[in-house]
């Protein structure tokens, strides 16, 4: 087989999406005649955890580890609750406190491109040993964090290995770069960071379309779409809720704020008390404090359940169970190539998924090609509430359900192959 070695951050039991892509490719790789080796840190520092994703790592996969200094764990000494918050992305835009503004001056500006900055040179000096050991001719980092990137650029500069650079999300264009409070200077070295990146790697792989377009503007060099997916042995056996179950799995971030769905919402129920009563919104995972105040100044907060938090398995069920699933993003130009990994799973579970995003939004057209729901702008209100009441009229008859067709592209297997093909 070919050996290729992954240098990736998050790895089991980090949870949340970020550690699924490569796990998930880790998975399946064998199966297409390539043998993964992988190196993590060996003292992370995941604001989530999901001990359960250690279950999923092959059992005799060869894994290899170095220790790392993280910043985040001296200012968790000062206030633990803000720094999981801005380490998860979270960033509080209104009332930030002394503390959350320094704490961002501070990331932005003295820790380029990230907190991981540290983890660069004693990764290159222990994985310069490795690759020789191993054999290996083929490198693969995976970011954000983008220190991991540069940890395989000076590798190859090293040792002269093909080195393919994966971008789950984008660099210097991603909604909370622009928080992060830089100088003129620190931005410049963001971009001639990302410029070298992009140049110096021999191919580059991303998960939407939208990217693939940003990058060529920046680049040369080959660039790939492969899209996060749902595990092909994913298995839909869960009841449905008695409620009129609303349901948002992952963090809702400072930004991701439909005030109009909220508005709609607050306006059947004052209308129909029969619909309040089965009216349920459902939250998995960290919602920001901007997102609480609006949905309670639209009346919702006797609706709202919140359920922090779970595994991935727990997030499945959830799922399934759902009478209507949840996707937000954040509506900017930045945002339109941003496809969150649970679309995939929502997709799987056969439950129609009510989305609201940027105008022209890659997420949207895909839930539109699949028929796997309804999409719509932060301007919608009267389709919206058209759209919301015939799901609950199927709901009250027992026939809400979703197509998702013509998914199968998406099932991760598939996905290991065509990345397979690249390497």
């Amino acid at each position: 087989m070919k050996k290729v070695l992954i240098i990736t951050y998050y790895w089991p039991p980090a949870g949340g999406p970020g550690v699924q892509r490569w796990l998930k490719f880790v998975k399946y790789l064998r199966d297409f005649n390539v043998e993964p080796i992988v190196y993590i840190p060996e003292n992370p520092h995941y604001p989530i955890e999901d001990a359960t994703l250690i279950a999923e790592v092959p059992k005799d996969i060869t894994i290899y580890s170095q220790p790392l200094f993280e910043p985040y764990g001296l200012a968790k000494v000062l206030s633990s609750k803000k720094t999981k918050r801005i380490s998860s992305g979270i960033i509080q835009t209104k009332n930030q406190s002394f503390f959350e503004k320094a704490m961002l001056w501070v990331r932005g500006n003295f820790f380029i491109p990230d907190a991981r900055k540290y983890w660069i040179k004693p990764s290159v000096k222990y994985l310069s040993d490795i690759i020789s050991k191993e054999g290996i001719e083929t490198i693969i980092t995976t970011g954000p964090p983008h220190s991991v990137h540069l940890i395989g650029r000076q590798l190859k500069k090293d040792k002269g290995l093909t080195w393919l650079a994966d971008f789950r999300d984008p660099w210097t264009s991603i909604g909370y770069h622009k928080e992060l409070k830089l100088t003129k200077s620190s931005e410049k070295k963001h971009k001639e960071l990302e410029y070298a990146v992009l140049n110096e790697a021999d191919r580059i792989l991303v998960t939407s379309a939208t990217t693939k377009l940003e990058f060529e503007q920046i680049t040369k060099q080959p660039i790939s779409v492969i899209t996060n997916g749902y595990d092909s042995d994913y298995e839909n056996d869960a009841d449905l809720d008695h409620n009129f179950t609303i349901s948002h799995i992952g963090s809702l971030l400072t930004g991701r704020n439909p005030k109009n769905l909220w508005k709609v919402l607050s306006q059947i129920a004052a209308e129909n008390a029969v619909f309040r009563g089965d009216l349920q919104l459902e939250f998995m995972g960290v919602v920001s404090q901007d997102v609480m105040d609006s949905m309670y100044r639209y009346e919702l907060g006797p609706y709202i359940k919140m359920r922090g938090y779970g595994s991935h398995a727990e997030a499945q069920r959830r799922q399934q169970r759902s009478q209507l699933l949840l996707m937000i993003e954040i509506d900017s130009e930045e945002t339109k190539g941003i496809i969150p990994g649970k679309l995939f799973e929502y997709m799987v579970a056969k439950r129609p998924i009510l989305a609201v995003g940027p105008k022209n939004w890659e997420a949207g057209k895909i839930i539109e090609q699949t028929v796997a729901g309804k999409v719509f702008d932060y301007d919608a209100e009267a389709e919206l509430k058209k759209t919301i009441l015939d799901w609950y009229n199927d709901f009250k008859k027992g026939t809400i359900t979703s197509e998702s067709i013509h998914i199968e592209k998406y099932s991760r297997k598939a996905l290991t192959q065509e990345l397979s093909k690249l390497l």
